[in-house]
């Protein structure tokens, strides 16, 4: 799933990672993770990786 962002979003429980911009980010951190809804931190977004 890609998103399109300025960040990688890596789910620390089922390994789910997509590109995200700040608004999915802070959707993510909010409502937890889309595919397994585990709870989400900080921790688990980086800056995306150049194409």
């Amino acid at each position: 799933m890609t998103g399109g962002g300025d960040l990688t979003f890596r789910c620390p429980d089922c390994g789910e990672a997509m590109a995200v911009n700040e608004s999915m980010r802070d959707a993510l951190l909010d409502h937890g993770c889309v595919v397994c809804g585990s709870t989400v931190s900080a921790a688990a977004f980086s800056p995306a990786e150049p194409e």
